[in-house]
């Protein structure tokens, strides 16, 4: 295990420097200028001072000083648009945030998800069958927009069960419906995934030995079908948790969250390459850290893979 751990572990510089690559050359090749203001003209003096201050006169110069800096001192450079402040200060303060909600929303999901699908599964073809299929189904076609806005109109503005003034750091009742609204499209791919399996695993051999050797439906059920059904829930929570964790782009849109999917929008409105380039590399540092989990969590539910 800690080879196969530490083998993994050496990949990760390669990955990250070919994501770093292929995200510096869109965000170049992307049409516009990040000291280009519509609201006020800047003259060719002050554009010419701006990139050599921030090693922009070119591509490679901009790209031969970031990487390095960033491997070196760990600062992923000013931003472009915030002369205030830098890339590692505005991450610092956003993805807490979006993490928070994606925690939220991936306990509902992973709970919601293999909950309903366990019942599917084991009452198969009944109504509960049937209506974990449309639910999973809509969780699936509805765009998060829309649920988003559907929750904010019922539970907000019509009951008045949560606050709709906008987020406030801190308060748990802000954070309710945003990952609620995060969780209904993983918690379908999930109800689905259990289901799946779980048909299989309850079919198996070694399930009707169970029950011909005396144990509870109950047990076998929840304590050894459920074990191994959750195999390929396990693939999937990988990147799930990944892109849950960081927060959804549109939700944080729509609730106004000042999270990190909300500033990588801004970031690529206003072309700042360096929070872009940032933004990428926190999801991707993320992304990788989870499948790695997601592998080692193979050893531990089923003994007999071999990592």
């Amino acid at each position: 295990m800690i080879r196969f751990i530490s083998y993994r572990l050496l990949q990760f510089p390669l990955v990250l420097a070919i994501i770093y690559l292929v995200t510096f050359m869109l965000c170049w090749v992307a049409p516009g200028d990040p000291f280009v203001r519509t609201d006020r003209n800047i003259s060719q003096e002050v554009k010419d001072a701006l990139r050599t201050k921030y090693h922009a006169q070119h591509w490679y110069t901009f790209l031969a000083w970031y990487p390095v800096n960033a491997i070196r001192h760990g600062d992923l450079g000013p931003s472009l648009t915030n002369a205030s402040a830098s890339v590692n200060d505005i991450i610092r303060q956003r993805l807490p945030i979006s993490v928070e909600i994606g925690v939220v929303a991936l306990v509902i999901a992973t709970i919601g998800g293999v909950f309903i699908g366990t019942l599917a599964a084991v009452r198969r073809d009944g109504p509960l069958d049937w209506i974990s299929l449309m639910v999973a189904l809509a969780g699936i076609s509805i765009p998060s927009f829309v649920a988003a806005s559907v929750l904010i109109a019922v539970f907000a503005v019509r009951f008045k069960l949560f606050p709709a003034d906008g987020w406030q750091p801190h308060r748990f009742s802000d954070m309710v419906l945003p990952a609620l609204a995060l969780s209904l499209m993983p918690m379908a791919y999930l109800t689905r995934l259990t289901r799946v399996s779980m048909i299989d695993i309850l079919g198996s051999d070694y399930v009707r030995t169970a029950r011909a050797k005396g144990l509870s439906r109950t047990k076998v059920i929840w304590k050894h079908a459920l074990r191994n059904a959750l195999l390929p829930v396990l693939s999937y929570l990988g990147p799930a948790a990944a892109t849950t964790l960081v927060g959804s782009f549109v939700i944080e849109k729509v609730f106004n969250i000042p999270g990190l999917g909300d500033t990588f929008v801004n970031s690529v409105q206003n072309r700042d390459q360096t929070l872009i380039l940032g933004s990428v590399m926190v999801e991707s540092m993320l992304l990788l850290a989870m499948n790695l989990l997601v592998d080692i969590g193979y050893g531990f539910l089923d003994p007999r893979i071999e990592v």
